[in-house]
């Protein structure tokens, strides 16, 4: 239209066209029925997001929310509405909603996610592109798989698979325990199956793997809101013993292998378990856990580029708060006394106080006053049978320049441990210059095959004969 100012009677027809064009293409877009996809900007990783509307029979809208980075689970919606270039759904199953209006320049629906807290979310039409996971193996295997199903603590089922190399046995076998937070049993994260690629990679070469979701995750029973490290140890006791019992497995050559979080329950099952044939820690803590919780912010924080004041402004007050909660005797108290803390500085900072407690819900679970508390060193220090503990140099999460030396101290009466720090690989294993959570997904390798080969040589090496 800038163009026709010295024709401005055909000028004015081809804008009045152009427009009638745009509003109905604007009319069409505005459609809610279809595909979409976004991501949400959470904890420092990019998680993905589709979402399929559909009409229903009655004239209305219904919908699915599909979690790509968080095992793909299908979360059903409600309450979907569309009209007057806006869009609204609730997920009730995870207490979100989204609330959008039609931005016509992006040609999608830009608005707000909260779940707790508010998140930015633009969603544009269409699903996710795929991504690249060339690690994934692929079916058919050269060994068994089966699903499996045991009984834990009262009213925890674990839901499980059992891959084991073809033959008669008996085989070596481990048990994999996941890392923090609700996991899968492939611990599938950001469109990433570490578990899946570590237990294809171990049966390819001998040794029977179990990896099971969590209790009260996926297709296990139990409350995981309410399970603390032990609980789960106990999940990991009825997996040693699952394995034991069958006969096409080494009784004696059954161990444990824990990323992160399952670093720190292994050593709590070996220590009361000394016929656990071996133990392999995988980014597992070495130090208390608000030593390593302090080094984790710090390290996540310059990884991000936060800026030094306001990383020691952050570290003052969650310091602060971990001192709180590990120290006071009376958990109700501890939880007013912190919901003060975050006060205070949703005041300094200007943002609402009820969105900082919200974004902070993890502080007040049972998992987090439990593992603020915990010390690994003194079940480390029981340990002696063989173990292998590595880290990546490149881990932000749990520091390997802090915590492999604590480990190695620890393990200092164990003639039978080795401790080893690998470099350039990040909290996943995965090789990564930065560490930063930010690229987990990014980065097309899912499990470094450095680090697979160091893993399986030791475990065939120590289960031989």
């Amino acid at each position: 239209m800038r163009n026709a100012i010295s024709r401005w009677i055909v000028g004015l027809a081809f804008a009045a066209a152009a427009m009638a064009l745009l509003l109905a293409q604007a009319a069409r877009a505005q459609e809610a029925a279809g595909a979409w996809h976004g991501a949400l900007k959470a904890g420092g990783v990019e998680l993905r997001l589709d979402v399929i509307i559909t009409p229903d029979a009655n004239g209305g809208l219904s919908g699915r929310m599909i979690s790509l980075d968080q095992g793909a689970v299908s979360i059903p919606l409600a309450d979907v509405r569309a009209g007057d270039g806006q869009l609204s759904f609730a997920a009730p199953s995870v207490r979100g909603r989204f609330e959008g209006r039609w931005d016509a320049e992006r040609q999608a629906w830009a608005g707000t996610w909260v779940q707790g807290a508010p998140l930015p979310l633009t969603l544009a039409r269409g699903l996710s592109a795929a991504i690249n996971r060339p690690q994934v193996p692929q079916k058919p295997y050269p060994y068994r798989e089966a699903d499996v199903a045991f009984d834990s603590a009262p009213g925890v089922k674990l839901a499980c698979t059992l891959t084991e190399p073809d033959g008669k046995g008996p085989f070596p076998a481990a048990y994999l325990i996941t890392g923090s937070g609700a996991q899968d049993r492939d611990e599938t994260l950001l469109g990433h199956k570490p578990f899946l690629v570590l237990a294809d990679h171990l049966t390819r070469h001998g040794i029977a793997v179990l990896r099971c979701d969590d209790r009260g995750f996926a297709r296990s029973t139990g409350d995981f809101a309410a399970a603390v490290s032990a609980d789960f140890a106990v999940d990991a006791e009825a997996a040693v013993g699952f394995l034991r019992a069958r006969p096409e497995i080494d009784a004696g050559k059954v161990g444990l292998i824990g990323h992160s979080e399952g670093g720190l329950i292994a050593p709590m099952v070996a220590a009361g378990d000394p016929k656990v044939a071996f133990v392999v820690l995988l980014a597992g803590p070495g130090v208390p856990s608000r030593e390593l919780m302090a080094a984790q912010r710090e390290a996540v924080g310059k990884a991000s580029g936060a800026p030094a004041e306001a990383l020691a402004r952050h570290e003052a007050l969650m310091g602060e708060i971990d001192g709180i909660l590990a120290d006071t005797a009376d958990w109700e108290a501890s939880k007013i006394e912190v919901v003060k803390l975050l006060g205070r500085a949703a005041a300094a900072s200007g943002e609402p106080a009820d969105a900082v407690v919200m974004r902070s819900q993890l502080l007040f679970t049972p998992w987090y006053r439990d593992f603020i508390r915990y010390d690994p060193r003194p079940a480390l220090e029981k340990l002696r049978m063989p173990v292998l503990a590595l880290g990546g140099s490149s881990d932000v999460q749990v520091v390997a320049s802090q915590n492999l030396p604590a480990i190695r101290d620890a393990l200092k009466d164990d003639a039978e441990a080795t401790v080893e720090e690998l470099p350039g690989l990040n909290h996943l294993f995965q090789t990564s210059a930065t560490g930063s959570p930010m690229d987990y997904g990014k980065i097309e390798e899912t499990f470094a095959p450095s680090a697979l080969k160091v893993i399986s040589d030791w475990i065939v090496a120590h289960t031989r004969g």
